[in-house]
């Protein structure tokens, strides 16, 4: 349709900024330690000020290291899980050894309601480790180095009977 004939000139078209758009996120795809404008994954996470900035990096530290404890929880329910199911019993008889993971239940059930929980657990870590993939592929360096940081006091926290080398760069 050709709409060249109305008249627009006394439309108004603002976007309730007073005419500009307010302060943007800067989307960076150069490595950079500019934080002006920064916004962290979403656009709600914008930092305005130094303070901001501080409690941002803080915030990003103590998510990562939180990943490391969400990864010493998985290793430890599965060494549960593994001895519930070795502890289940082949019938249905309930003992005072049987684990309560698997009360009731015999080994087979036990075993794959553990691989449920274990698949879910999987899940969340992988969620989680593409999150803080997101946080690094800001390219500030600062974001970068908190995440660097955040790992090294998970490990130190959470990572006392894990391997130093990883398998995978993300996960």
């Amino acid at each position: 349709m050709d709409h060249s004939h109305h008249d627009h000139a006394h439309m108004d078209h603002d976007m309730g900024g007073g005419g500009h758009m307010g302060p943007m996120c800067n989307m960076n795809m150069l490595f950079t330690w500019n934080t002006e404008d920064l916004c962290i994954i979403f656009k709600w996470w914008h930092v305005y000020s130094t303070a901001g900035l501080i409690f941002s990096l803080l915030a990003v530290v103590a998510i990562t290291a939180l990943y490391e404890a969400l990864r010493s929880a998985s290793r430890r329910y599965e060494a549960y899980a593994e001895r519930s199911i070795v502890e289940a019993p082949l019938d249905e008889s309930v003992t005072e050894r049987t684990p309560f993971l698997s009360l009731g239940a015999k080994q087979g059930e036990v075993s794959q309601r553990a691989h449920v929980i274990k698949a879910l657990l999987y899940a969340i870590q992988n969620f989680y480790a593409f999150m803080l993939m997101l946080l690094f592929m800001t390219y500030n360096g600062w974001v970068m180095l908190a995440v660097a940081v955040g790992a090294f006091i998970g490990y130190l926290l959470f990572g006392k009977s894990t391997s130093a080398t990883k398998d995978g760069a993300c996960h």
